[in-house]
């Protein structure tokens, strides 16, 4: 498998680690079925980029699987993030945002559904820390122009629709600015109630 996933580490770094530029994320010890979910939604369409799109296009579900499965069985170390060049209030915007939410804007807490050490859950709720800013911003940006779709109902979509421009940066620059800790890993299954009806996990 380590051959024949040579494609995805020349962006995503050795073992899925992470690419160097701050944009292609970590796949090690993600979730197996949020990886899965995700090769598909390229292959399929519901994600936007064409590079991937082209590598995926002609793969069956059970290949994508073993990829998957290779990528969430890497347990390497993380780096030391890179603290984001904001100000104090924008970073504890972020960190309201990312433990609390704001419910008086229908803004769940991300902790809601990542689970309280931001590390996902099994078996397709994907971990928050240890990303690049840049790759936060674009995402949640995808998902609220609706470049990025996921199985209705689309509960990311909704999320961050809520969301103000302003929102997604401190979000982005607080996570991307926090330590991962040492026994960082996915939350057991069933572990979180989901404060939103969420397709992608029915």
């Amino acid at each position: 498998m380590r051959a024949r996933v040579a494609a995805c580490t020349a962006c995503h770094g050795e073992q899925g680690r992470a690419g160097p530029d701050g944009y292609y994320p970590r796949l090690a010890g993600k979730p197996r079925d949020y990886l899965y979910h995700q090769l598909r939604n390229f292959r399929d369409g519901r994600r936007q980029y064409a590079p991937m799109t082209h590598l995926l296009r002609n793969l069956p579900d059970d290949y994508l699987r073993d990829i998957a499965a290779y990528f969430a069985d890497q347990h390497v170390a993380y780096p030391a993030p890179v603290p984001a060049d904001v100000g104090a209030a924008m970073l504890e915007r972020g960190r309201l945002l990312t433990t609390a939410g704001d419910k008086g804007r229908d803004v769940p807490a991300c902790a809601a559904c990542h689970g309280a050490s931001l590390g996902g859950a099994a078996p397709a709720i994907p971990g928050l820390l240890g990303l690049p800013r840049d790759y936060l911003l674009a995402q949640i940006g995808s998902w609220r122009s609706g470049t990025r779709r996921a199985a209705e109902p689309d509960c990311m979509a909704h999320v961050a629709r809520q969301m103000t421009p302003e929102d997604i940066a401190a979000v982005a620059a607080w996570l991307s600015s926090q330590p991962v800790p040492a026994a960082y890993q996915p939350e057991p299954p069933g572990s979180i109630a989901l404060p939103v009806s969420c397709g992608s996990q029915e």
